[in-house]
C-alpha cells in the first residue's frame, strides 16, 4: 500500500497544467490521427473490421473465429501491431488520464481517495495482458490455446471497464476541480 501511495504522490506532485496539456495534447493526437490511420491499415490487412480489441463481449470461440477470419497474413499484421502501435497507445491514454485526474483531484484531503489517479494504469494493465493473450491466440492458430483463449475476454472487459471508469472519474474530477475552486474563491 505504502508503494500505491508513493506512485499515486509522484503523480500528484507532477501533475501540473503543463504536464496535462502535454498529455492532451499527445492523446488528441493519437484520436484523430493515429489511431484512425492504424486501424485502417489494420482492417486493410486483416480484410476485416472484426477485433478483440474493440469488443466488450466475445468468447474464446469468436476470437478463433476472428483468427480464422485474418488468415496468415492478418494474424501477422493483427500481432505486429499489438507490439508495436498497442504498446503506445495504452501509454499514451494512460497518461492522459492519469494526468487529468492527478491535476484535477490535486485538492482532494482524503488520502484513500487519492488512489484513484492510478486507476488507469490499472486499465493498461489489462490492456498489455489482452495483447498478450490474443497475440499468442493469432500466432499458435489453428493450433488451440483453450486456458489462454478463454482468459483473453475477460482481460478485455476488464481493460474496458477501468477505461471507461477513469474516464468517467475524469470528468467527475474536473467537475470536483471547479466547484473547489468556485468555492475558494467565495471564500476569499
Amino acid at each position: 500500500m505504502a508503494g500505491l501511495q508513493r506512485w499515486s504522490q509522484r503523480f500528484y506532485q507532477y501533475g501540473n497544467l503543463y504536464v496535462l496539456l502535454s498529455a492532451l495534447a499527445i492523446f488528441t493526437i493519437f484520436i484523430t490521427i493515429i489511431l484512425p490511420s492504424e486501424a485502417e491499415t489494420l482492417a486493410a490487412k486483416t480484410s476485416s473490421n472484426r477485433s478483440p480489441d474493440t469488443t466488450l463481449f466475445y468468447s474464446a470461440e469468436e476470437l478463433y473465429d476472428i483468427a480464422e477470419e485474418y488468415g496468415d497474413e492478418g494474424r501477422a499484421a493483427y500481432v505486429h501491431s499489438r507490439y508495436t502501435f498497442d504498446v503506445v497507445w495504452p501509454l499514451a491514454f494512460t497518461f492522459f488520464l492519469t494526468a487529468g485526474m492527478s491535476f484535477f483531484f490535486r485538492p482532494l484531503t482524503f488520502s484513500k481517495w487519492k488512489l484513484i489517479n492510478l486507476l488507469p494504469i490499472v486499465g493498461m494493465l489489462f490492456d498489455f495482458l489482452e495483447n498478450t493473450a490474443a497475440s499468442i491466440v493469432m500466432l499458435r492458430f489453428p493450433s488451440t490455446t483453450h486456458v489462454i483463449a478463454l482468459f483473453t475476454p475477460f482481460f478485455t472487459l476488464q481493460k474496458w471497464l477501468f477505461i471507461f471508469a477513469s474516464f468517467t472519474l475524469l470528468f467527475v474530477a474536473l467537475i470536483y476541480r471547479v466547484i473547489h475552486t468556485i468555492k475558494k474563491r467565495k471564500s476569499l
